[in-house]
């Protein structure tokens, strides 16, 4: 079973442009490492040893860097223990309909008006502090510097980096470097945790676009370490790390309370952010891919599977780009960024209301207490502006008597 498995996985005619076979790219010990399926299996411990570094740098560092950078959390009201209630949450994890509070209502000897302010409450316990997003956000932002670092320290001396035709010269029989080689294996064990963490991450609004971006992205550094696309999957992967280090770091620096610093970082991010990902990347690198290796090799499935992925990759980029110059338009007419458009999925509104309860509808004797009170309010403050006015008639009278 396992051999017509590998028969069938590794034809050629997959992997390889037509008219090249397996044997013909063999390398030499003495010319360098040549990259093999085998190798991507580092990733899976690493995936794991990111997990365990990841506790521990936040816990250790992280957390006494909220702290001192500033960053509070919230104090929110913890709802009252309802079983009923916990249960219908934890099944459904949305609000009630106005039929279902109504049923809730009964079931709990409740008013309507309590059921919805338990659930609101209920759904703000399980929103993310500042102190967990802050944390979040300086792991990747360690990750994303040091990769970027690395990345274009082994790639600037390379002649693909200036000229992206050098990534199919002598193709597929390419070399790969210890570096680029680690380089791969690292990305690939990051991306893989980052999969692996995302149910218990902060969930955004964009939380399905994030899957299919580490699906694919573990796809593409995976395909690409195998059919030898490395040389312009290195160049894919320094893109995409050139600006989310300053991404991760105006989140932390939102998350402390800086402001002015914040909204600085977040213009320079969206310029890179703009530049690289729907200038540099669509007219460098996906047209090289799609155009250009054409003139060293014919189209072959790895071709077109390659070249899918990133479509797919720059489809995910244009979704981002449409939110961040959103933001860019919120900074420049109204001053300033008011939150993240991709934030944590509970709405700003439930804060708000945390605080201040909305009158409900469907409460009729709670609405009547009300207009009364108001009414009688009402009342009190006419009957003290008619004594004022009397009060005020009076002592003119009296003054006029001595003026005359």
């Amino acid at each position: 079973m396992e051999a017509l498995l590998n028969e069938w996985l590794w034809q050629e005619e997959y992997w390889l442009p037509p008219g090249i076979h397996w044997r013909d790219i063999e390398v030499k010990e003495d010319e360098g490492r040549f990259p093999l399926p085998r190798d991507l299996i580092y990733a899976l411990p690493l995936a794991f040893a990111f997990l365990a570094l990841r506790y521990v740098f936040e816990r250790l560092v992280a957390v006494p860097l909220s702290k001192h950078l500033g960053v509070k959390d919230r104090i929110r009201i913890r709802a009252a223990s309802m079983p009923k209630l916990e249960i219908f949450y934890k099944q459904n994890r949305r609000q009630p309909s106005q039929s279902e509070v109504v049923t809730l209502g009964k079931q709990c000897g409740l008013s309507q008006r309590k059921i919805q302010s338990w659930f609101r409450h209920r759904r703000n316990q399980d929103r993310p502090s500042n102190t967990k997003k802050f944390c979040e956000a300086s792991w990747r932002f360690v990750f994303y510097l040091v990769a970027f670092t690395a990345g274009l320290a082994s790639l600037i001396n390379t002649p693909w980096f200036w000229d992206q035709r050098e990534c199919w010269r002598d193709y597929p029989k390419q070399p790969v470097s210890e570096a680029h080689h680690w380089y791969y294996i690292l990305e690939m064990g990051f991306y893989l945790s980052l999969l692996l963490s995302v149910s218990v991450d902060v969930k955004r609004k964009d939380f399905n676009e994030q899957v299919i971006h580490h699906i694919a992205t573990l796809f593409l550094i995976g395909f690409s370490y195998c059919a030898n696309y490395v040389r312009v999957g290195t160049l894919v992967m320094l893109v995409h790390d050139s600006s989310d280090f300053l991404l991760e770091s105006a989140k932390m620096l939102h998350y402390a309370g800086w402001t002015r610093t914040c909204d600085s970082l977040f213009v320079i991010f969206s310029l890179i952010f703009l530049v690289t990902r729907l200038v540099v990347l669509p007219s460098r690198v996906i047209y090289s891919t799609l155009v250009v290796s054409l003139d060293f090799f014919k189209p072959f499935f790895g071709y077109y599977f390659f070249n899918a992925l990133l479509l797919v990759l720059q489809a995910l980029h244009i979704f981002w780009a449409y939110l961040i110059l959103r933001m860019v338009y919120k900074f420049v007419f109204l001053g300033k960024v008011e939150r993240d458009e991709r934030s944590d999925e509970e709405s700003e509104v439930d804060d708000k209301e945390e605080e201040e309860e909305p009158e409900e509808e469907g409460d009729e004797c709670s609405w009547e207490q009300r207009k009364g009170t108001i009414n009688s309010k009402l009342a009190s403050l006419a009957n003290n502006c008619v004594l004022n006015n009397l009060t005020n008639q009076r002592n003119i009278n009296s003054i006029l008597p001595k003026a005359r």
